[in-house]
Formats: C-alpha cells, sequence, structure tokens
C-alpha cells in the first residue's frame, strides 16, 4: 500500500459464509382481512363548506406548484453534471438484465479494421439525452469476443456504448491485447459507424484473464482513459504503480488460473491509492466466471463506470460505504470514491 500521506483504504472482510445452498421455509402465515365492524353508522356525507373549499384549493395550488419546481430541481441537478444519462439508480435498476434505454447492435469486420480484430458494437438507440461514453471489452486467452457478449447490452441497456473485440489472434498476451483495446476505442470515436453517439472524452477500457491483464497496461498506457475494470486479470506483470485511471479489479475466490493471491491482489495493491481503486472479489467462484451473466459484476461495473465515465454521483451509494456482507462476495476492498 502506498506510504504516508495518502488516503488510507477501505478494507471490508465479510463473516464466513456456509455456501450451502441455502434452505426456504414453508410458506407463511397469511394475513387475513380486519373484521367488518357491525357498530359504525353510515354518515350522511354533507357538502364542502367554504374553510373545507378553501382548504382544498390551497392543497391542488401547492400540488401545482410542487410539480415545476421538482422538475427544475431535477432539470438543475442534471446542469451540474452534464454527462448525467438515465434516471436515478436502485439496486434493482443496476441489477436488472436490461436498463432503460433500448438498444442496437452492429458488427465489425476484421477486414475492415486495423490493430485488432474487429467485433460488436452494442449502443443506445435514442440519442435524446447526448452523447454516451464507451467502453472496449477484450476476451480471455484462446476466447472470442463470443465470450463477453453478455456485457454488451446489459452495460450498453445502461447508457454506454460497448465495443466486445475479437484480438488479431487467440494467443495473443496481455501486451498486445493492451494495445488493441486502445485500438479498437480509436476505431470507435474516430471511423465507427456510431462515432457521433460517443464522447470521446469518456472512455473506458474491460476485459477478461489476459484481457484483463491488458485493460492494466492499457490503462497505464493511457492515463486519459475514465475508467478500466479488468476481470480476473491474468498478467506476468505485477507492478502498476503508475496507474492513474480508476480501477476495479474484480478477482475470483476459486481461481486456480490467476490465482488472487499472486494476481488480482498485487495488482491491486500496486496501484496508488490516489488513484481510485476497488478490489471486488467473488466468493467462491472460478476463472471463468465473466464468461456468463454474473449479477454481481454487472451490478458493481454499472456503478464503477456510471461514476467515473459519467461522473454520476448518484451511484457512490453502492461503492462507499463498501458492500457489507454478501453471499456472492467474500472480499471488497476501496478508496470510497473520491473520500
Amino acid at each position: 500500500m502506498p506510504g504516508a500521506g495518502t488516503r488510507a483504504e477501505n478494507v471490508r472482510y465479510p463473516e464466513p459464509v456456509p455456501r450451502l445452498r441455502p434452505r426456504f421455509r414453508g410458506a407463511g402465515s397469511r394475513l387475513l382481512p380486519p373484521k367488518e365492524r357491525s357498530d359504525v353508522r353510515s354518515i350522511p356525507r354533507r357538502a364542502p363548506g367554504r374553510t373545507a373549499k378553501t382548504l382544498l384549493a390551497a392543497a391542488l395550488t401547492a400540488g401545482a406548484l410542487a410539480v415545476p419546481q421538482a422538475a427544475a430541481q431535477t432539470a438543475a441537478h442534471a446542469a451540474d453534471n452534464p454527462y448525467e444519462r438515465g434516471p436515478a439508480p436502485t439496486v434493482s435498476s443496476i441489477e436488472a438484465l436490461r436498463g432503460p434505454f433500448a438498444t442496437s447492435q452492429t458488427s465489425v469486420s476484421s477486414l475492415s479494421v486495423t490493430g485488432f480484430g474487429g467485433g460488436t458494437i452494442y449502443y443506445p438507440t435514442s440519442t435524446a439525452e447526448g452523447t454516451f461514453g464507451a467502453v472496449a471489452v477484450a476476451p480471455g486467452f484462446t476466447a472470442d469476443q463470443s465470450s463477453m457478449a453478455w456485457l454488451g447490452p446489459r452495460l450498453a441497456s445502461q447508457g454506454f456504448v460497448i465495443f466486445t473485440i475479437d484480438t488479431n489472434t487467440r494467443l495473443d498476451q496481455p501486451d498486445s491485447r493492451s494495445r488493441q483495446l486502445l485500438a479498437a476505442l480509436d476505431y470507435l470515436t474516430q471511423r465507427s459507424s456510431v462515432r457521433t453517439r460517443i464522447d470521446a472524452t469518456r472512455l473506458g477500457v474491460m476485459g477478461h484473464s489476459m484481457g484483463g491483464g491488458g485493460t492494466l497496461e492499457a490503462a497505464e498506457d493511457r492515463p486519459s482513459l475514465q475508467a478500466a475494470i479488468p476481470l480476473t486479470p491474468w498478467d506476468l506483470q505485477k507492478n502498476f504503480s503508475n496507474v492513474r485511471v480508476p480501477t476495479m479489479i474484480i478477482g475470483a475466490e476459486a481461481d486456480t488460473i490467476a490465482p488472487v493471491a499472486t494476481h488480482s491482489e498485487p495488482f491491486y495493491n500496486s496501484i496508488p491509492a490516489a488513484s481510485e481503486k476497488a478490489y471486488l472479489e467473488l466468493n467462491g467462484a472460478s476463472h471463468f466466471a465473466p464468461n456468463i451473466s454474473n449479477t454481481t459484476i454487472a451490478k458493481y461495473s454499472i456503478s464503477w463506470l456510471k461514476r467515473y465515465i459519467d461522473n454520476d454521483t448518484r451511484y457512490d451509494q453502492f461503492l462507499c460505504p463498501p458492500p457489507g456482507r454478501d453471499l456472492n462476495i467474500s472480499e471488497y476492498r476501496d478508496t470510497c470514491p473520491n473520500s
């Protein structure tokens, strides 16, 4: 960890959680409607008097004024952050399979690009809220973009342009995947059919395994990036003390290919706290957890990307204070956003 003069990180180690399947209780007792009372007499309704009419008019006036005032407050909040996209988040909204934006997708042939192997772009269909931040996503060793395809529409529907890429060869190492992620971002913002939908100043990278190592190296090589999320990352390089990009590393407790003790944790520890960083460890998960739909990965990835690519402080609540005891999280550490 950094020496004197740096912020202390928050570390939360949840209590040991049994890995047995939860047992469910039987159906609970039903709530019965209250018994009707026979001693209550019907009282004839009277026409409202002057006082009642005055109160009613006042209430209607207050209600009429409240609507534009609330709208004005919402508009003022949005004006404070021009990159804010979508409604106020809830736990349900960031755990949902789809967010508030309808999405489309387009394929990019490897023959039409240079520097990487093509891929698929997922993007919000409407441009009514303006441009969006963009994220390039790299697969792991021997894998192709299909291994990360679930992230495309899930993240795009929250208000991002997502580019799941193929690498030039399936054997490419992290340093090569790093260059390919950056080449994919350059293509997105300069040549792609969706370039007018993207804010080129708000970009991020993600990747799995060697793609996760490539994500860390891309963050090191291009400090102008706004966010990085390595997923069960693998890399021979262990020191990322030059990373200044806000980085959330997601490791897997039962990973035997990139064990957290020799990969995710050293990577996290080497990043300066001043860069903003977080480490989330998936409880009992394997190296390949990011290859299938995973609510925990999606929930915290959305929160991290929203917080740093969109500068949306409405998502701070999901990152700081750090998550408490959770069947899906065996460990969580962070520096708390901008604390």
